[in-house]
């Protein structure tokens, strides 16, 4: 299973944690209430018992007593059952059937020895106390005390403990979670910060101020944001300038091949040869910087406005002889977009050429979206791409179909590079899947371009 997340499993040990405390000091204090009623119900139902014995043993020191109606003079309210066990026969009152079935043959035996003895029993399902008194060597008398009442308190004291246990373990729970988003959101703005220069965002950064325990944290993560957008820039600007410095001796190259090329009629056949070698490798090599150039630009935020993107794509088309019904716009899907014009050009334009040069030839061009994110797809009739090389081949450099392949064809090994930066740009991706029926699908991906 997929590990949980440190704000889940903060949370739960805090639930667990409060839980675990509050059964544990539910269980005391059951265990504490419990014992303390019920030794306080049996101190109770011993002095009634001794009471009424005292009352029963005046009552049978007559001439020629009325067991019965002694019994029945006792004050033993609705709670309390008195049965005699006099000259080897029992007494009770006539209206308690069966009061004799409830006290136990060891507990008779210990009272009619002669000693006090009290016991806890059932009577039908229910909690009773009999309690036993010796009157005389032929005389005892016992009495039953229901428990329901105390049993009734026991279940409700239970259900209350139970439902505090509960709450407490909500409560515990709620506590971590807060706990948790208070501690977490020093993390949750580096991740922030960090998701937005992945972006190309390099103006992010984070608030010393936000937390004082953090302020080492963000003055480091600051300042390696300032050292990592110093040296892009520096290398930005590197290739950019390196790349104009190369066109204008390019220029002259170009110029120089043309001439070349005009006064093919007057070569021999080798110089003539050469002449178109040089030509091809001038026009590669320029197609090479204005790669480098645009590639050097890349990292920079996309520059987004409304724009016609079936327009644009059918424009891709035509630059490459294809047909306007290449394009396909899925139902639901505006044509407007808010993208930046010249980067989905680009990409439209290097997947198009992509596709002509190694995946035989383009299939069609699909505009749909998911949710609120722009989906272009441009599919191929070629032999597709092993999935090995699904992600190779978005680096910068990598020619052809295989994907580990560098330094041979004759592309400048950036066209797929610049699509997935054109893509990162908007906050997006670049990926390839196989297409329905063969071929490759390359999918890119441009969130918050939709209404």
């Amino acid at each position: 299973m997929r590990r949980l997340g440190l704000r889940t499993r903060v949370t739960a040990a805090f639930a667990v944690g409060a839980l675990l405390l509050a059964a544990s000091m539910a269980l005391v204090s059951y265990e504490l209430t419990s014992r303390s009623l019920i030794e306080e119900r049996e101190r109770t139902a011993l002095r009634a018992a001794y009471y009424d014995a005292s009352v029963v043993r005046a009552g049978l020191d007559t001439d020629t007593p009325d067991v019965v109606e002694v019994l029945r003079s006792l004050d033993t309210g609705g709670s309390r059952r008195p049965v005699l066990h006099l000259n080897g026969a029992w007494y009770a009152r006539t209206a308690d059937p069966g009061t004799t079935t409830p006290i136990p043959a060891d507990l008779r035996r210990l009272v009619a020895a002669g000693d006090p003895a009290v016991q806890r029993v059932r009577v039908d399902g229910q909690p009773a106390l009999v309690v036993g008194v010796p009157l005389s060597a032929t005389a005892t008398y016992f009495e039953v005390n229901s428990l329901r009442e105390l049993e009734h308190t026991f279940q409700v004291l239970a259900l209350a403990l139970t439902t505090v246990a509960i709450m407490v373990a909500g409560s515990g729970a709620a506590l971590g979670w807060y706990a948790t988003r208070h501690g977490l959101r020093p993390l949750t703005a580096v991740a922030d910060a960090a998701e937005k220069i992945a972006a190309g965002d390099f103006t992010a950064r984070l608030d010393p101020a936000t937390d004082p325990d953090l302020t080492r944290l963000s003055g480091s993560f600051n300042q390696m944001v300032d050292r990592l957008a110093h040296r892009i820039e520096r290398d930005r600007r590197f290739a950019a300038d390196v790349s104009h410095e190369l066109r204008s001796p390019l220029q002259t190259l170009a110029a120089a091949a043309s001439v070349l090329a005009r006064r093919r009629e007057h070569q021999d056949e080798r110089t003539a040869v050469a002449a178109g070698l040089v030509a091809d490798e001038i026009d590669r090599f320029q197609r090479l910087v204005n790669d480098l150039i645009d590639l050097a630009r890349s990292d920079q935020p996309a520059h987004r406005a409304p724009v016609d993107v079936v327009a644009l794509a059918r424009d891709a088309c035509h630059a490459f002889d294809l047909p306007a019904t290449f394009v396909h716009l899925a139902p639901d899907v505006p044509a407007t977009w808010r993208v930046d014009r010249r980067r989905v050009a680009q990409v439209l334009a290097n997947l198009l050429d992509n596709a002509v040069t190694y995946g035989g030839g383009p299939a069609g061009i699909r505009l749909g979206r998911d949710g609120s994110v722009g989906v272009i797809e441009v599919e191929d009739d070629g032999p597709g791409v092993p999935i090995e090389d699904r992600e190779a081949i978005f680096d910068r450099f990598v020619r052809g179909r295989a994907a580990h392949t560098r330094g041979t064809g004759d592309g400048t090994g950036l066209g797929l590079a610049l699509v997935a930066q054109h893509a990162a740009a908007h906050a997006g991706h670049a990926t390839v899947t196989d297409r329905p029926g063969g071929g490759a699908c390359f999918r890119i991906t441009l969130p918050e371009s939709l209404p």
